[in-house]
């Protein structure tokens, strides 16, 4: 083979088939449009028939996880114990709305408010990136008692910071509701549900909103539970923060 033969393979090789192997790294989640509909934290609406569940995976401190404030290893639950959780995504002409699932056996949460370390205690969360070309993306966290914490988050180069919405009210709030099921008799375990719609007038002008038919955003989805000591999950697996953007999947809105 001759040198330029070569070195045309090697750009071939280069254009065509690493940017294949960069994308594969991230699942793609399929989200179909609906119409608007109530939001009452239950997931009842027909509307949630089309969408799939996708699956939140807990993680060891082996392969991770710690969330931005660290825990100490030996605090680090060893996962003896694990609760399935698993997620929905829908979207209208107005925002996205997500469902989740979330198996339990002890509600650990204490916090009575908006916009506190809600992190600390059983949370869920979902982290919305719309346009890459920016270092900005939203993070919205709802607790097992209804309470949320909505921010944009500027990530540095690893070094995020978030900003409370301003004029949060009229149509740029989200709309949230929780549910729980009966304790079962059998493995004393339960279900709770959280359920939110988050509108597009609330992400302001982040590029790609509102998404079309073929638009892509980058996402994760985690929840936090604390029945002994923390056990982090995610849909995506990321480094040492849930804050690790190069990491998300990617929503494929059809």
């Amino acid at each position: 083979m001759n040198k330029n033969k070569t070195i045309f393979t090697i750009l071939f090789f280069a254009l065509v088939y690493i940017p294949t192997i960069l994308t594969a790294q991230h699942d793609v989640l399929r989200v179909k449009k609906t119409t608007d509909f109530t939001v009452n934290g239950k997931g009842t609406a027909a509307n949630w028939e089309q969408a799939e569940w996708n699956m939140i995976t807990p993680r060891d401190s082996k392969t991770l996880l710690q969330h931005d404030w660290s825990i100490p290893s030996n605090k680090m639950n060893s996962l003896t114990e694990q609760y399935k959780t698993s997620f929905k995504v829908l979207y209208s002409d107005k925002g996205v709305y997500c469902l989740y699932k979330c198996e339990d056996s002890t509600i650990t949460a204490t916090l009575k408010g908006d916009y506190l370390n809600l992190y600390d205690e059983d949370v869920v969360e979902a982290f919305f990136w719309p346009d890459t070309t920016l270092p900005i993306y939203f993070e919205y966290e709802l607790s097992p008692l209804n309470y949320e914490l909505p921010i944009l988050i500027v990530n540095n180069k690893g070094k995020a910071m978030g900003w409370k919405p301003w004029q949060y009210e009229g149509d740029k709030k989200t709309i949230h509701a929780i549910s729980k099921t009966d304790v079962s008799s059998t493995n004393k375990r339960f279900t709770w549900y959280a359920e939110f719609f988050v509108p597009y007038s609330l992400l302001g002008t982040l590029g790609n909103i509102p998404p079309q038919k073929g638009t892509q955003w980058r996402a994760n989805f985690y929840r936090i539970d604390y029945d002994h000591t923390p056990v982090y999950s995610s849909w995506q697996l990321t480094r040492r923060s849930y804050h690790d953007p190069e990491r998300f999947g990617i929503l494929q809105f059809d």
